[in-house]
């Protein structure tokens, strides 16, 4: 094994694609939540001024669904790379669920924010929360009643952790893009971002998103096979 200096360093998006096969819903595929549900409604600050106890409701439906389920090989496949790659690893997602960190990744980010955490609107504080939210929930913080909502960035806000990403995507030897459409900016620059700072970029999702210029190299299938045997090809280049 090369020493950590040596190993190139590592960036990973991950996207609905990687949590499917764990039974829960993806959003732009034909079917999926969007095409169910009016993202207006849902998933912006508007909607949530016009009609918070629905927005509740939608991710109180969210946090139960996603609460039922267990990580899949793909999760298990990644949280193992990251224990033995010896140099810089980061994992990215857009996944609002725990899957990543139940299945024992820990250099994670959550872009898009995470269902088990509130944010509360009075003083900006942040808890973890595993039950329903209601307009009688109070801020563990400032005791402010019906101030929180779900921590999660709709449609119209920043996505977290940017300065971040974009630092470690600069320094970035390889980029994996797993179980995304990368259609939806900033995510969907990542790809080009890191490849024109050096990196070798990879996709691997159920079928090839149609931006096969940005990678060097697309992987097509489930990614709970094709995802554990590539990180068994990773890590023996890596001996």
């Amino acid at each position: 094994m090369p020493q950590l200096s040596d190993a190139p360093s590592i960036v990973i998006l991950t996207g609905a694609g990687i949590s499917a096969a764990s039974g829960l819903a993806t959003f732009r595929d034909r079917g999926g939540i969007w095409a169910q549900v009016d993202y207006r409604e849902v998933a912006t600050p508007e909607g949530f001024a016009r009609n918070p106890a629905k927005v509740q409701d939608f991710y109180n439906f969210r946090r139960r669904e996603a609460l039922a389920v267990e990580p899949n090989d793909a999760h298990h496949a990644l949280a193992r790379l990251e224990l033995a790659w010896p140099g810089d690893f980061l994992l990215v997602t857009q996944n609002v669920d725990d899957l990543h960190e139940r299945a024992g990744s820990k250099k994670l980010l959550h872009m898009h924010g995470e269902l088990n955490s509130v944010l509360c609107l009075k003083c900006e504080s942040r808890h973890g929360w595993r039950e329903d939210i209601d307009a009688a929930a109070t801020c563990p913080a400032c005791g402010g009643t019906g101030t929180l909502r779900p921590d999660i960035v709709w449609f119209g806000e920043i996505p977290y952790h940017m300065d971040r990403i974009e630092t470690a995507l600069d320094k970035a030897a390889l980029f994996l893009s797993i179980g995304t459409s990368g259609t939806v900016y900033p995510a969907a620059g990542f790809a080009e971002m890191a490849r024109r700072a050096g990196a070798r970029t990879i996709e691997i999702n159920l079928e090839a998103s149609g931006r096969g210029s940005l990678f060097h190299e697309c992987i097509t299938g489930p990614a709970t096979d094709t995802l554990p045997a590539f990180v068994d090809r990773l890590l023996a280049d890596q001996q």
